[in-house]
């Protein structure tokens, strides 16, 4: 269920990462680099070829622990903030996604003919949770590559960025296949019967202003992390 998905995807993170951030400065930053490009390459590459928009967001949760992992020892504060914005931007993403009981491309492609703004949100957090600015996802990335550059990191920092741009791949592939492509179908009418929904979306719109439109704040979050 998108629900148990949800749950591996955010809460199952925070211990590790509390552990990192408590071990931090006892770190080897070797490792660290290895383990870091190794998580958003696999994350990467491995989500390329996906149709189920859950073992999608699943390798790319493989591939934004890679970059809290590699900002580890350099700025563990960082590391926190990264997980912060990803939780809510993962959190946000899910509960879309139940809502609209959308598990594969295929549905998120018939979703624009029933709700148009959800898809709209759908594809905005999908997007800031590939990091394109202007949009909330990107800060972190961008705070990650500037540390990494000013700790004399270059070729890595350009590494971190050539991986970021595999995720921002198969996230805009979602976005290209659910808008400008229309899938197969045995219903003749592109335009679905609206049924009254049940479920409560009262969070969804905050947490979609939260996971999107965060960006101009990072000078806060910049005097937080240091």
């Amino acid at each position: 269920p998108l629900s148990s998905g949800m749950i591996l995807l955010t809460w199952q993170k925070i211990a590790p990462t509390s552990l990192l951030y408590q071990i931090s400065p006892t770190l080897n930053m070797k490792i660290l680099i290895i383990l870091g490009l190794a998580s958003t390459m696999l994350g990467g590459w491995g989500g390329l070829n996906q149709t189920h928009l859950r073992k999608i967001l699943a390798y790319s949760s493989i591939a934004h622990m890679g970059w809290m992992t590699i900002i580890a020892l350099i700025n563990p504060s960082l590391m926190l903030l990264n997980l912060l914005i990803y939780i809510i931007a993962t959190l946000t993403l899910f509960l879309m996604l139940n809502f609209a009981s959308v598990t594969k491309i295929k549905s998120l492609t018939n979703l624009w003919n029933k709700s148009t703004p959800m898809t709209m949100a759908i594809l905005l957090t999908l997007l800031s949770l590939g990091g394109l600015p202007p949009l909330t996802g990107f800060m972190p990335k961008w705070l990650i590559l500037q540390e990494l550059v000013s700790n004399k990191n270059i070729t890595i920092a350009i590494l971190m960025a050539m991986s970021a741009l595999l995720s921002l791949f198969f996230y805009m592939r979602i976005i290209y296949a659910s808008t400008l492509t229309m899938f197969p179908t045995t219903n003749n009418s592109k335009l679905q019967w609206s049924y009254p929904q049940t479920k409560t979306i009262n969070i969804i719109p905050t947490l979609t202003i939260i996971s999107s439109l965060f960006l101009p704040l990072s000078p806060m979050f910049i005097s937080l992390t240091h």
